[in-house]
């Protein structure tokens, strides 16, 4: 206070580091409907007064809070947890108060074990209750009347009863429902709580181009073909399915197979190279088909439990429609040109960056929540956005709260491989899901670092990471050497580790491992330029093994949120042993060798006192995968994996347990 009174009596009570909270309050915490929020505060006061402390939540759109009481852990410290169930956005804080009547109690308890009970402790507690009574009504405030009138001797029992009769647990449960909390302390500000869908937190997705979903060899694939690409992707398991872009694509500077710079007659380009004279970001390649043939699409998604995710880059082609409506909107340089989209030395003639601090940038803010507004129109629900760290933070803060703000179920992944502050960043500002750096993490210390970052830090409560092994641009060097085995492990890991993940395919599962040339991580004869065929019947197809993993994942809630990760001890770096506990307690187990070349064999140390078993009783551990159960007593373990048998165990650990007819079984 700087040496200034206060104006009025303060709070005695103090709350400090309540958690969770991301940058002080500035941004929102992050949890989808069913998750529990749990909250911790420090709350104290001077002297020894009894404290209470509650929890206080509600959705933005009712003026009522829910009160939860919190509960002391130590030193200080409360907490209290409420599960969410609506889809809006929620504030939370924490009010905390001295409460009289119950250090009254505690005292007179103490002076009753003394026998030093006098009368005018009864009336200072007579005076407690009959001032409860005054904020209750009905029967509660009949109740504490009655009781203040005894505690005072108005019903000529004698002292001894009295003080039983203050001492009784049920006027203590009346009371606490009408506590005095006219000089509570209340957290400020309160803190913001965005509430997502399941699918922001736990989801499948798979990756297509529609232009090379056609059944026969060299035709250009439509949204009708896409269809019959969706129902494979669905047999697998996946509940996302996110399509590059599907607009016209410009034809100016059009690249070539393999990213050549000069384009023949028939190449297709590259969709990213938005706009054409068919249209711009709100219409169809017309190769793919009209937007009847899309609502067909996304009403086929629906009926197979799928969400259509859509490509939202905010670029174009030097033929989009905007470049001639809306010159205003991009660089224009010296000579008179329009800046080009340029890396170096790598340059892209055929896409023109948006011009973000044009001085119309609001009708251009405008214009681009309309593309998003078009699409939800159209049913889409999840949006898989392309370099968003190369667009202004304010304007995505801007874009994603009003989308949301309107449609709660809308869904955005941000495609940021960048520098792990404007990653985390474009999280803490409303994207949903991030990519990560999964993609180059493969060695065991590298893993856990990493996974210790994303669920061990305060990111856990905002960044909510997707594991991508792969990608249209990306061909990582680990999956050009390691063969189908190194492809294997890595989906294990990616479906895993963490609780989103994607694969492009079908160049995943049937193992793509050809780059354009030697140190480069681009595909050679990438579908990002040219048509491709995919045999998805080929013997070598990784398909049933990511069905199992998806199907391991719908089953298993350890496996569907980030939390809970604890790493194991193997004396064998190749074999990366965790655990990972759901929400109600369940444990699962997963060890993976982490070289696609050669069996690998070691210890694990696994206490098992530390998954809830009896140390001195055998258990049992059914891996998910291969259906194998094994006995394991103790707290070290064998394990052998072959890579070109399977990439790792996902175990399932049964307790046994001892039935009252005197035999075992397992649960």
């Amino acid at each position: 206070m700087n040496g200034e009174r206060p104006a009025a009596s303060p709070a005695r009570v103090a709350i400090e580091n309540l958690r969770p909270s991301v940058a002080a309050g500035r941004h929102a915490v992050k949890r989808t409907v069913g998750e529990w929020l749990e909250v911790t505060a420090d709350i104290h006061a001077d002297g020894h007064d009894e404290l209470r402390a509650r929890l206080l939540v509600r959705p933005r759109s009712e003026p009522n809070w829910r009160e939860v009481a919190m509960a002391p852990q130590g030193n200080d410290r409360w907490s209290a947890r409420v599960r969410i169930e609506r889809l809006e956005p929620h504030l939370y804080t924490v009010e905390a108060w001295a409460d009289r009547f119950r250090s009254w109690r505690r005292d007179l308890l103490r002076r009753q074990q003394a026998n030093a009970v006098a009368e005018v402790d009864l009336l200072v507690g007579a005076e407690l209750v009959a001032e409860a009574a005054s904020r209750a009504s009905g029967s509660d405030a009949r109740f504490l009347a009655a009781t203040a009138e005894a505690l005072r001797g108005e019903a000529g029992e004698e002292q001894e009863a009295r003080v039983e009769r203050a001492l009784e647990a049920s006027l203590l449960s009346v009371m606490d429902r009408h506590p005095d909390r006219g000089r509570a302390a209340r957290h400020a500000p309160e803190l913001r709580l965005d509430v997502d869908p399941e699918r922001a937190r736990f989801s499948a997705w798979y990756e297509f181009f529609p232009r090379s979903s056609a059944p026969d060899p060299g035709r250009h694939g439509t949204l009708r073909d896409a269809i019959a690409r969706l129902e494979y992707a669905s047999a697998m398991g996946f509940d996302v399915v996110y399509l590059p872009p599907i607009h016209p694509i410009g034809r100016t500077h059009r690249k070539g197979p393999n990213n050549s710079p000069t384009a023949a007659a028939g190449d297709l380009g590259s969709p990213w190279a938005i706009g054409a004279a068919e249209g711009g970001h709100t219409s169809l390649h017309p190769e793919l088909g009209t937007l009847d043939d899309f609502r067909a699409l996304v009403a086929r998604a629906r009926e197979l439990g799928i969400e259509i995710a859509l490509d939202l880059a905010f670029q174009c082609s030097p033929d989009h429609p905007w470049v001639e409506e809306h010159p205003e909107w991009f660089l224009a340089r010296p000579d008179g040109s329009i800046q080009y989209a340029e890396n170096p030395p790598k340059k892209y003639q055929d896409i023109y960056p948006i011009h973000f601090e044009s001085q119309h940038w609001e009708p251009l803010w405008d214009a681009l929540r309309g593309v998003v507004d078009f699409w939800v129109d159209e049913g889409v629900r999840v949006f898989r956005v392309d370099n968003p760290h190369t667009k202004p933070y304010p304007f995505w803060e801007w874009l994603i709260g009003d989308v949301r703000g309107r449609h709660p179920e809308v869904i955005f992944l941000a495609e940021a491989f960048t520098r792990p502050k404007v990653m985390a960043r474009l999280a803490a500002i409303g994207f949903n899901q991030s990519y990560t750096y999964f993609a180059w993490r493969n060695t065991g210390p590298e893993l856990r670092e990493y996974m210790n970052q994303l669920t061990g830090t305060e990111l856990v409560e905002y960044f909510r990471p997707n594991f991508w092994p792969n990608t249209p641009d990306i061909l990582p060097e680990f999956l050009q050497c390691g063969g189908r085995s190194g492809f294997a492990l890595r989906v294990l890991l990616a479906s895993t580790l963490s609780a989103s993940y994607g694969i492009y395919g079908p160049a995943f599962e049937l193992c793509e491992d050809r780059a354009v040339k030697p140190g480069s991580e681009e595909y050679l004869d990438s579908e990002k330029y040219q048509l491709r065929h995919w045999d998805l019947g080929a013997d070598h197809s990784l398909r049933p093994l990511i069905t199992r993993l998806n199907r391991i994942r719908r089953d298993t809630t350890a496996l569907q949120g980030n939390r809970g990760i604890t790493f194991h001890e193997t004396d064998n770096d190749q074999l990366l042993a965790y655990s990972k506990t759901g929400p109600e307690g369940e444990r699962v187990l997963v060890v993976v060798n982490l070289d696609p070349h050669h069996a690998q064999s070691g210890w694990l140390d696994l206490e098992p006192s530390s998954f809830g078993l009896d140390p001195g009783l055998p258990f049992q551990v059914h891996d998910l995968l291969s259906d194998a159960r094994y006995f394991w007593s103790g707290g070290r373990h064998y394990v052998e994996l072959d890579p070109e048998v399977q990439p790792g165990h996902v175990f399932q650990v049964r307790r046994r347990v001892r039935s009252e007819r005197d035999f075992d079984y397992y649960l």
